[in-house]
């Protein structure tokens, strides 16, 4: 039969009859959905809980120990912006104390308290920790004239306020070297915060990182940057109130910072296995640990401290191979594999610290912390791999698959920022792709399509809400929620069924023991009730990061915005010169395809433009205002065609939905 989405009139209709009872208002749900009301946390939700705490090992002392040890000082009030708004507020995560509530799963908030000791810490001689700020840790290692930082959280404003409290309390040293141990932008960002470029070059002070870096970092945050902003909102929960019903922690740490995102190059690659290095005064030996949890990663070994750097290999949680905003999938043998290396490479340090969450002290709990996370990721991938070769579909391992009792026993390797139902699946598609093998499954039908023929072949609008309803009502969320999405994609403007989805993306928030989880579920209950927020398309917070960012990379995503519809059968050349720094390129137009290269200008081409660099990058990102050509623009050759050639690129979307259609 053909479906056509219920016309408000019929839904007026079946109110008055009654077939949707207690929906009456539209933020109202069906009656047999039990005591499921907004925002609370539902009898199922109780007793789901109070089941999994039961099963959780006996809490660990050592780790609350631990996360405090060394406190040297914590920071109070707030760090803004230069417009005066609040990007972060030492205060806002106070909550996080005692016993866990009805709408936080206990073993989060556990977590969720152990990563709240925000401060300056002192890890051991020589070293010191600023945890807290932002997401991550600025590691600082005291050399003979001044500190060697290691990473600098995510953007400018924070990065400089945690330089400044460090300072307060170990006195004004200069930054005498950077390390950037991956490619990820909450260890980068900040770097125009803790050094500006012209310093760096002025006192040459070395920025070392992982071979592949730069290429990496940009890569990342420009070719699908739009897209992964717009899903960190749900991974990171950057719109949900931080409450006990909203956000508590990322598993990683605490809030995100937002700000100036900004980027140095590397003045010194680490390219080889183990390589040594002395700066200012301190040796260091670093271990360049590619394709696992960074596409470009180093760690690194202070052998006369005895103290070993993890990076993100490792972590006090289990981590992401496919994180929820979008990455690569990352190699779950590899990074057991190079576990197994850091293990023996780190067998003479007293401490190990990492670029998220707190320390680990002494040799024989850093032997038992890495090789229990050794055995976590590989523990992930044999027995995905042995299911695969058992013919089971993704779904059906994750909803299989558990951790031995010595691994789930570890607090260490619980599921605060990856999940292993996730994992699982990443494993999965690293290996196989996402095509199940089921020829049913070779050409679905695109999701707003499929939920208007499900939604008429279950009966329509009123039949789809009274079997969510009644799922809903017996604390089945999860088959609520897979019946009510297709009805919310069939029918967006259907708030009835909106709002009960909502509330039953809440409960399934509250039981997740994964903060990325519940931020997710979170979010997209607030996105049903308030709708995509606007979301801005200016450039300027990342212009400190694109400024340092090669030519070749913005050609590259200018070619991922060709309308391949209205380039069909145009061809066109340009001459592009980029006067300040030198640069000639060709760029071309063929079958669809924006392609080119570094060379002098081809003679015959359609138009040749002259430009500075920063204008030809403003003029790219978007920042220049619609119509607002850059000054001392030259134009030789074929304006109109210029002109036509403009109007063949889309603008990405920052604000596309995601939990409707």
């Amino acid at each position: 039969m053909e479906f056509r989405p219920t016309p408000k009139a019929a839904v007026a209709a079946l109110l008055a009859a009654g077939v949707l009872a207690g929906c009456a208002a539209p933020s109202a749900v069906p009656q047999n959905a039990g005591s499921l009301q907004a925002g609370q946390v539902s009898s199922a939700t109780r007793e789901a809980l109070t089941t999994f705490a039961q099963s959780l090992p006996p809490d660990d002392a050592q780790d609350h120990e631990d996360a405090q040890r060394g406190l040297i000082a914590r920071p109070t009030g707030q760090v803004r912006d230069a417009d005066g708004r609040v990007l972060k507020d030492f205060a806002s995560f106070d909550f996080v104390q005692g016993t866990a509530p009805d709408s936080v799963n206990p073993s989060l908030w556990r977590h969720a308290r152990l990563n709240a000791q925000a401060g300056l810490f002192k890890v051991s001689d020589g070293i010191y920790q600023l945890r807290g700020f932002d997401m991550g840790n600025i590691t600082l290692v005291e050399g003979k004239t001044g500190w060697i930082v290691v990473d600098t959280l995510t953007s400018r404003e924070i990065a400089a306020a945690a330089m400044a409290f460090a300072r307060q309390h170990l006195g004004n040293k200069p930054v005498t070297a950077l390390i950037f141990t991956h490619s990820h932008a909450d260890h980068f960002g900040g770097a125009l915060g803790v050094i500006s470029a012209a310093e760096v070059a002025r006192r040459k002070v070395p920025v070392v990182a992982p071979a592949g870096f730069m290429d990496e970092a940009t890569s990342e945050n420009l070719l699908v940057g739009t897209a992964m902003a717009r899903r960190a909102i749900y991974q990171f929960g950057t719109r949900l109130p931080l409450s006990p019903a909203g956000n508590v922690d990322t598993g990683l740490g605490k809030s995100l910072v937002s700000g100036h995102t900004g980027i140095l190059p590397p003045t010194v690659s680490v390219d080889r296995a183990d390589q040594e290095m002395m700066l200012d005064g301190v040796r260091f030996v670093f271990h360049n640990m590619p394709g696992a949890e960074a596409p470009a990663e180093l760690t690194f070994s202070i052998p006369e401290r005895k103290a070993f750097g993890g990076a993100e290999i490792l972590a006090q949680t289990m981590h992401n191979l496919l994180p929820i905003r979008g990455a690569k999938v990352r190699d779950a043998m590899q990074w057991s594999a190079y576990l197994q290396k850091v293990l023996e490479q780190a067998g003479d340090a007293e401490v190990l610290f990492n670029q998220h969450n707190w320390p680990v002290w002494g040799k024989a709990h850093i032997a038992s912390f890495i090789s229990r996370q050794r055995d976590l990721y590989q523990f992930m991938h044999d027995q995905t791999v042995r299911l695969i070769n058992q013919g089971l579909q993704p779904a059906e391992i994750a909803e299989q698959i558990k951790l031995p009792s010595s691994l789930a026993a570890f607090w260490g390797g619980r599921g605060y920022y990856g999940d292993l139902r996730h994992n699982v699946k990443a494993i999965y598609q690293f290996y196989l792709g996402n095509y199940d093998g089921n020829p049913a499954n070779l050409d679905p039908l695109p999701p707003k399509l499929k939920a208007q023929k499900y939604v008429g072949a279950l009966g329509g609008t009123a039949r789809v809400l009274e079997q969510g309803s009644a799922a809903a009502g017996q604390g089945d969320y999860r088959w609520a929620v897979e019946l009510l999405q297709q009805l919310v994609f069939a029918e967006p403007d259907n708030a009835v069924a909106k709002e009960l989805l909502a509330r039953c993306h809440e409960q399934l928030g509250y039981r997740a023991e994964s903060a990325t989880w519940r931020n997710s579920y979170l979010t997209a209950a607030l996105e049903l009730r308030q709708g995509v927020p606007p979301m801005s398309k200016d450039v300027s917070a990342m212009a400190e990061m694109t400024a340092q960012i090669p030519t070749e990379r913005f050609l590259e995503v200018l070619a991922t915005r060709l309308d391949a519809v209205k380039a069909a059968d145009r061809r066109f050349v340009m001459n592009l010169a980029l006067d300040d720094v030198g640069e000639r390129y060709v760029i071309w137009l063929e079958n669809a395809v924006l392609h080119f290269r570094k060379a002098p200008a081809q003679d015959g081409a359609d138009v040749s433009l002259s430009l500075t660099r920063p204008a030809f990058l403003k003029l790219l990102s978007g920042a220049a205002k619609e119509g607002q050509a850059p000054t001392a623009m030259k134009i030789e050759g074929d304006r109109a065609a210029l002109g036509a050639f403009l109007k063949l690129f889309d603008a990405n979307r920052p604000d596309f939905p995601i939990v409707t259609r």
